[in-house]
């Protein structure tokens, strides 16, 4: 993997790179194949990511994190991803989606409740938008959270919850004034043991099985009206605001599952021979690691131009939406364009589950699809290039 020419990284970046990929060769990648079979939570690991700063990279070390910066969080997110995706959603979920949003609208208070744990890799965290009928547009859902004297009262049923059968804290985003539709949804965090927060069905997935992800059923939950982030009806605001570093973090999952798979192709490109010579050397493989090459660079200088975008943004303010949709839309597609020329490469050893390359490929799907859909990206991108609000 070559650095870039155009953003030299500093040795404080390549230490903690160097770090996260000589942790993850040595203690994800020999797990990752049997954790994708059984689909457990890898909660030693986790743990251990956790206490090496990875799971609060972001995050300042009052709060329990490492207090880096955003491109620190991209290079090490990338490394984990690299051996296993599902390790690096639970990081980059922790990192951006929870984190994040506490950080940028909790009061003091609940940083140090909620971040803390979470930042140090005590607790897992988690984000709670869809719902089972309500996905890219978030003003159909159907949860309601009322207020009752000092708790409101939250009930509905929410889906796709990565983290949610082991989230020991949770964003969840709830109606409290349906008539205001996106304007009346507001941010609630709520603790894993709270009566009437229930565990729904674990989704079998295609990839990125060792995540675990749920249904969340919320009957008549009773959650303290100081756990109320931001005022009453920010929470759509709250929450597009941290899908945009969220998407961030998934361009650099995605980016990682790439460079993943490149590898192993370009390694068995130049082992494998085929009516003499290496079938690397023949234009139909060489041309497609030609391609693989120059996608997975394009797509690190999205995500390394958003991630500075994002580190800007906290002294200006300003905003890194399209930045961020960018880089997730082209980081996610060539992470499926390179994982499917991989198997292809491979031949039939690339359908077995002898070798990693199949795993890629599944686990590649995925980023095109959360955090906002590749067609939800290019909405994004589109209409902030006309003038569209």
């Amino acid at each position: 993997m070559s650095d870039l020419a155009i953003y030299p990284l500093s040795e404080e970046h390549k230490m903690l790179r160097d770090a996260a990929r000589d942790f993850a060769k040595k203690e994800i990648a020999p797990i990752a194949a049997a954790f994708d079979e059984s689909g457990e939570f890898p909660h030693q690991t986790i743990k251990k990511m956790g206490e090496m700063g990875f799971m609060g990279i972001e995050v300042p070390e009052e709060y329990g994190g490492a207090g880096m910066d955003t491109l620190s969080y991209v290079l090490a997110l990338e490394e984990i991803s690299a051996a296993d995706a599902s390790h690096g959603v639970i990081m980059s979920v922790n990192n951006s989606l929870y984190c994040y949003g506490l950080l940028k609208f909790g009061t003091e208070a609940q940083k140090k409740k909620f971040i803390t744990p979470v930042a140090s890799g005590k607790a897992i965290g988690a984000y709670s938008l869809t719902e089972p009928m309500s996905g890219s547009d978030a003003g159909t859902m159907k949860s309601r959270a009322v207020r009752d004297g000092d708790f409101y009262v939250l009930n509905g049923r929410k889906s796709w919850v990565t983290s949610g059968p082991v989230a020991d804290y949770i964003v969840v985003f709830m109606m409290t004034d349906p008539e205001k539709k996106h304007k009346g949804i507001s941010a609630f965090l709520v603790e894993g043991n709270t009566p009437g927060l229930v565990r729904g069905k674990k989704e079998p997935k295609l990839g990125i099985r060792a995540s675990a992800t749920s249904e969340l059923i919320f009957e008549d939950c009773r959650v303290p009206a100081e756990n109320l982030l931001g005022a009453e009806g920010e929470g759509f605001k709250i929450a597009m605001t941290v899908l945009d570093a969220g998407r961030i973090g998934i361009a650099a999952q995605a980016l990682g599952i790439a460079r993943a798979a490149y590898e192993a192709a370009r390694e068995y490109a130049a082992q494998r021979q085929a009516f003499g010579q290496p079938i690397g050397a023949f234009q139909g493989t060489g041309f497609k690691i030609a391609d693989m090459k120059t996608r997975i660079e394009a797509a690190r200088l999205l995500t390394y131009n958003a991630a500075l975008k994002k580190e800007r943004a906290k002294q200006t303010g300003e905003r890194f939406t399209q930045e961020a949709a960018m880089a997730k839309l082209f980081a996610s597609e060539t992470a499926m364009y390179v994982t499917h020329a991989a198997v292809q490469i491979h031949g039939g050893m690339g359908y077995s589950k002898e070798l990693p390359v199949e795993r890629y490929f599944r686990d590649a799907k995925i980023t095109e699809i959360y955090e906002g859909t590749s067609e939800i990206q290019r909405l994004v991108i589109s209409r902030a290039e006309l003038g569209f609000k």
